[in-house]
């Protein structure tokens, strides 16, 4: 099928197949890139040659403590440089790379040591009490630990385990990278951040996460020599893939081990950063920074922004202040982002500030590296793309987890159809653009009416007294359940129940109106993200 009528000779061979994966571009990158940045964090700054050097080294020393391919090295660390060399040293000795959240309590840490089977793990000095708790807590074997300080952060050595720069300083720097044979060879386990029973394994492979880093080299628009500030997590999807990326267009990464506002505009003032990405709590930490805590700079930071959809105002008001937002979508599932809000400047360059940002606010279209995304209803059909009916966003491609570790009949159930199922709702509109209204579990039944949860926010966020908004069913006697709103307020500002309400009133249905309005701060993940989840408990006990 497809095949020419003679193709006698025409074969795959060395000369013409190399599979794909994302080492090949840090190998490439010490030569043609050798003597420009490649890392910097606080005054630490490496080239390309020595940042290929010490990955190098850190696979050597990891082979020479027993790892052997196919092997799993787990990390508990922040966006620090072991984290962004783990990236290339755990898998250039051929294991596979388990970077673990580090704000997980330890019964979940030792849950993934014992399922993902990590014969090592890198550990922050300061989360040494988790890595050793959880440890203690294992039914299986433990992981040796490798202890990663950081004295300019106040973490000194602890003196009872390896530690990582002796390590490397004594392992052999011409150590020979064991490259995939297959790039549908695992490169890392990503467990998701599930809030229900134990968190499920995700698979990548290195086919998926080369395709990922050089599909968001198109989608972001990245010319040669990009600064990258790590604000999403390198333990989140492996940081969006983004440090994959970086070596292919010989860009800078500037690691962020805290993510405060000065942390975020002293880095691109000082460092001129390019790109960064986070989620829509990173931009209102931005907005909502105090004048003595800003930094001036001349130039524009590209941002991709993900992880909940961001209101139309966080959008509004941050593009002024020097950010060109771009909303993408994604899981842990797609190695992070899959979808771009691409804009089209034919139709939206002239809109109004308000209607521009309410067209950002959609996840768009497809990325390059995915083959389809599309919403469909319960029977796998293709919804009417009227900007109207819901259904649950589906995904097909390349960019496509493997599946969930040890876990075949949740992988069967992702992929029923062909297609991986996100489990988000969403409506499409009529030019193809995806656009979330809710997930499954977030949509409100309120006397029988759908309430979509994200547009309650999105209303919520128009009110200059507050900075952040989730919204919740509430359990209701009458309705069956009624939208609860819980909301941040700016520092300084004040507000009360009813006038948040009748706030919200003046904007949408009576039933899409919260009920009750919670002043606190929300529970939120190391990502971010708002854990709803606990906020469902609570609005229970209101």
């Amino acid at each position: 099928m497809g095949w020419m009528a003679d193709e006698t000779g025409l074969g795959k061979c060395a000369a013409n197949y190399v599979p794909l994966t994302p080492l090949s571009g840090l190998r490439r990158a010490a030569v043609v890139f050798a003597d420009h940045t490649a890392l910097v964090h606080g005054k630490v700054r490496r080239s390309y040659a020595q940042y290929h050097e010490r990955c190098t080294r850190l696979a050597a020393a990891l082979s020479d403590i027993g790892i052997a391919s196919g092997d799993v090295v787990a990390t508990i660390l922040p966006n620090v440089p072991a984290a962004v060399e783990a990236h290339f040293g755990v898998p250039a000795c051929g294991a596979v790379l388990n970077a673990i959240n580090t704000r997980l309590d330890v019964a979940t840490v030792a849950y993934i040591f014992d399922h993902g089977g990590a014969k090592a793990v890198l550990v922050d000095t300061e989360f040494l009490p988790l890595a050793e708790a959880a440890c203690d807590a294992m039914s299986s074997k433990p992981p040796q630990i490798i202890e990663v300080s950081a004295p300019e952060n106040g973490f000194t050595a602890s003196g009872n385990y390896l530690e990582y720069e002796a390590l490397l300083d004594r392992a052999d720097p011409n150590f020979d990278w064991v490259m995939p044979q297959d790039e549908w060879e695992s490169l890392a386990l990503n467990y998701t951040s599930g809030t229900t029973g134990h968190p499920k394994g995700v698979v990548y492979h290195h086919r998926g996460a080369y395709l990922n880093a050089m599909g968001q080299v198109i989608s972001w628009r990245i010319t040669l020599h990009p600064v990258y500030l790590t604000i999403v997590p390198l333990f989140h999807c492996n940081g969006w893939c983004h440090t994959w990326l970086m070596p292919m267009v010989g860009g800078t990464i500037v690691c962020c081990r805290d993510i405060t506002a000065p942390a975020i505009f002293d880095a691109i003032a000082d460092e001129h950063v390019t790109h960064l990405g986070g989620a829509p709590i990173v931009l209102n930490t931005l907005i909502n920074a105090p004048q003595e805590q800003r930094r001036s700079f001349e130039h524009t930071v590209e941002v991709f922004t993900a992880g909940a959809p961001p209101a139309a105002a966080t959008l509004a008001q941050i593009e002024p202040m020097g950010f060109h937002v771009t909303q993408v979508y994604g899981l842990t599932e797609v190695y992070g982002p899959a979808t771009e809000c691409t804009w089209d400047h034919k139709r939206w360059d002239n809109l109004e500030s308000g209607d521009r940002a309410a067209i950002k606010a959609r996840q768009g279209v497809a990325m390059p590296f995915i083959e389809h995304v599309t919403v469909m209803d319960d029977t796998m059909g293709q919804i009417p793309m009227d900007g109207d009916a819901t259904g649950e966003i589906m995904i097909r491609g390349n960019g496509v987890m493997k599946g969930y570790f040890k876990n075949p009949k949740a992988t069967e159930e992702a992929f029923a159809g062909g297609y991986f199922h996100s489990g988000d709702i969403a409506i499409q509109h009529p030019d193809s653009y995806v656009q979330i209204t809710d997930r499954a579990k977030d949509i409100i039944i309120s006397g029988g009416e759908n309430v979509s949860s994200v547009e309650v926010e999105g209303a919520l966020m128009h009110h200059p007294a507050i900075s952040l908004a989730a919204v919740v069913a509430k359990p209701d006697d009458k309705w069956g359940e009624v939208p609860c709103a819980f909301v941040e307020l700016i520092e300084g500002a004040t507000a009360d129940e009813t006038q948040v309400i009748a706030f919200v009133r003046e904007n949408l249905a009576g039933f899409k109106t919260p009920k009750r309005v919670i002043f606190r701060e929300l529970p939120k993940t190391s990502t971010g993200k708002i854990q709803k989840f606990a906020l469902r408990q609570l609005a229970k006990q209101i």
